[in-house]
């Protein structure tokens, strides 16, 4: 990784419901408060990329929203799609965007994600289980993605040993970050047992309601750049010091180990070309749709050995304070699920961290911190190092 790119501006809406706005108005919510928030204007945007609206809906998307969206903006990038790979999709929009600047293609490019989440009734339930589902060998069997993710939880447990106490540690945790985050669903709300979790409803075993993400809808937007655009735009840009990408399944039923499914090689990938380790890491941000997600992927990531990830959250060691802060933005479990911009929430929050602008739940120990995200039933990844120092 050669020429220094960097994540020089973030911004996202908070998450919420909101009825009055289709996709198209999300996103161009998201760029004007992305404009307003930073000195960067329209003019300074040299690429755009953009993912598809109502995608999370499994109905109808829109395909063309980069252009939409350049139009929207007076601009004519020398860099543009719209691209689609579920939660990775965003992480892939900060890879694609560093190798066009890399190349010399362009010197920013926007990357851009807004949508709605549908409210998982009878109805959103079946277009969700379609759209992630194979349809001759999962569907007709009532395929329902709590209990996709439910199966990786009952494995983990069968191998190691982990418990549902363990599993609710972790939404604990982030609730812990949530309340410190303004901008979450659940900023004012009380504070998260175990047993508050155990005794929630029953969603699929092992999963209780606060083991689930919260569905809503949003947007954010990260702006990456060249050296010198990074440093003339923000004081503490968030330097991309390395990447990795890894796609292992399209059906979950071909996974060939539950528990090891892409993240590890995704990972390993980033910190090779980062010249770093998973032992240098200060902070994670992992995507985390089930609170079995961090779990496992805190195991594949390297900061925790195998089967020791229960362990890991139950020891108090990802909330505040302690020595290996996970999801310090409160996560998907609490700050919110913002279905097609979900994969957004980690990087804006990794940037935020590594470039000091994360108010109270700011840590004091943030100059290099890993992000990952996935799309699918788990089958795409995407691991990020971003640092303080190029």
């Amino acid at each position: 990784m050669t020429a220094q790119v960097a994540i020089a501006a973030v911004s996202e809406m908070k998450p919420g419901r909101y009825p009055e706005m289709d996709g198209h108005a999300l996103y161009v919510e998201v760029v004007r408060q992305f404009l307003a928030e930073w000195s960067v204007k329209p003019a300074d945007i040299q690429g755009i990329l953009a993912c598809p609206s109502g995608m999370a809906g499994g109905g109808r998307t829109d395909i063309f929203v980069h252009e939409q969206l350049y139009e929207e903006l007076g601009i004519h990038p020398l860099y543009g799609d719209t691209m689609n790979a579920g939660g990775a999709t965003y992480g892939y929009m900060v890879q694609r965007a560093a190798t066009a600047i890399r190349q010399g293609l362009t010197d920013s490019v926007l990357c851009v994600g807004a949508g709605k989440f549908p409210k998982v009734g009878a109805g959103g339930a079946e277009l969700m289980a379609r759209m992630v589902s194979h349809e001759a060998f999962e569907f007709p069997y009532g395929t329902f993605i709590p209990a996709i993710y439910a199966q990786v939880a009952s494995r983990h447990m069968h191998e190691f040993g982990s418990t549902a106490e363990q599993l609710a540690e972790i939404a604990v945790s982030s609730r812990e970050w949530a309340l410190r985050n303004p901008q979450s669903a659940t900023y004012g709300s009380e504070p998260l047992t175990v047993a508050r979790v155990r005794e929630s409803r029953p969603i699929a075993t092992p999963f209780h309601l606060y083991d689930c993400s919260i569905p809503l809808e949003g947007g954010a937007a990260v702006l990456v750049t060249s050296e010198q655009v990074a440093r003339r735009i923000s004081p503490q840009p968030a330097w991309l010091l390395g990447m990795g990408e890894y796609h292992s399944h399209r059906n979950i039923h071909q996974a060939a180990d539950l528990l090891d499914i892409g993240c590890g090689r995704a990972g390993r990938m980033a910190y090779e070309r980062a010249g770093l380790s998973a032992a240098d890491m200060q902070f994670a941000q992992i995507y985390d749709a089930f609170s079995v997600n961090p779990l496992v992927f805190a195991e594949e990531l390297g900061l925790c050995p195998r089967g020791k990830g229960g362990e890991l959250f139950a020891s108090g060691a990802t909330r505040p304070g302690g020595d290996l802060p996970i999801n310090t933005y409160g996560g998907l479990l609490s700050f919110g699920h913002t279905g097609d911009a979900s994969g957004m929430s980690m990087i804006v929050e990794g940037a935020r961290q590594v470039m000091g602008i994360a108010g109270d739940r700011q840590l004091t120990r943030a100059e290099i911190g890993v992000v990952h995200s996935y799309g699918g039933m788990m089958s795409e990844h995407s691991t990020l190092i971003l640092g303080r120092q190029p």
